[in-house]
């Protein structure tokens, strides 16, 4: 893990991250619908977030975020630099398209290596105007058991961009559900297993499915924690712990997807700090170990971002997913 990370705010060497990771949120973005107004993070919401984090900075060690708001999300670089300065907290910005309900005009006519040839140019030609360069494509999505035609072109895209620049994919799997499917496209297209992390896989009750990605090579992201209308935390302590016990902690993520205003705490909602303040001490319970905690929300996420493989691992005293004893 000798490469830099690259964040809203620069190079930053991975032996700096010695705090807890968060692998997917979002701190500034915009998917309203006529249908749902309040699916955004907007300017309005910056002091709340930047308060949030600077908060769990200071109580758990929070030392990163993964901020995956991609294109036609609503993105603003130049705000989560902001938020990062003023929080203290690294944040590592994504690219790439999300499912297809929120494409936007770019991608209606253009051919998959025109797309990846976009990404590509983001990522390497040098920082824009707001200064930003993403650290991560993601969270690239599709929203059925298969990808549409128009998410097959974006993922394939992305899976190039991805080889082409050396940086790791994140997935949006739209409610869990076509995480197979998305790591047979992305792998066909030339992308490496464990630079790929397979989202949202918490909202699935299939343990076969995730022992399926795990023993493939890549990464079963948990992260959606705390979402109880969609999951409850029961249902995923018991899917994680079943991952764990299968043998597969080296390939588990854990975020909880903070996507709207109203899941912040100054709004009443669970907020970025769920997962350290509500369901880690149900993991420890359940008989996770601090060296476990630490693969789970600190070296597991660097691996994934930098590319390090399952060795790393073992050299850092994992314990290839088992429980001890409370």
């Amino acid at each position: 893990m000798n490469r830099p990370l690259q964040t809203v705010t620069g190079p930053l060497p991975v032996s700096s991250v010695r705090g807890p990771v968060l692998a997917h949120e979002h701190l500034a973005l915009d998917l309203t619908r006529p249908t749902d107004r309040g699916a955004s993070l907007e300017a309005r919401h910056a002091p709340s977030v930047t308060r949030e984090l600077a908060l769990l900075r200071q109580r758990f060690g929070l030392s990163l975020v993964v901020e995956l708001t991609c294109r036609g999300m609503g993105r603003d670089p130049a705000a989560l630099a902001r938020v990062s300065r003023e929080s203290g907290v690294a944040v590592v910005a994504g690219t790439g398209w999300y499912h297809e309900a929120f494409h936007p005009p770019e991608v209606a006519d253009a051919c998959v290596d025109d797309l990846a040839a976009a990404l590509v140019e983001e990522i390497e030609g040098g920082p824009g105007a707001d200064g930003v360069r993403p650290g991560v494509i993601g969270e690239v999505g599709s929203h059925g058991a298969a990808p549409s035609e128009a998410e097959a072109r974006t993922l394939t895209a992305a899976a190039y961009a991805a080889v082409a620049t050396g940086l790791s994919l994140a997935t949006h799997a739209q409610l869990g559900r076509g995480g197979l499917a998305q790591l047979d496209l992305l792998t066909a297209a030339g992308a490496e297993p464990h630079r790929i992390s397979i989202g949202h896989q918490d909202l699935l009750d299939d343990p076969a499915v995730h022992r399926k990605l795990a023993a493939a090579g890549a990464y079963v992201a948990f992260d959606t924690v705390g979402k109880e209308s969609y999951q409850s935390d029961a249902v995923r302590l018991r899917l994680l712990l079943a991952l764990l016990d299968a043998g597969h902690a080296d390939r588990v993520l854990l975020s909880c997807d903070i996507s709207r205003h109203g899941y912040l705490t100054d709004e009443g909602g669970q907020g970025y700090g769920h997962l350290f303040r509500a369901f880690v001490p149900k993991l420890r319970a359940a008989g996770a170990d601090e060296d476990l905690i630490d693969l789970l929300t600190r070296r597991n996420p660097l691996r994934f971002l930098t590319g390090g493989d399952g060795t790393a691992r073992l050299a850092a005293g994992g314990r290839e997913g088992r429980r001890v004893p409370a």
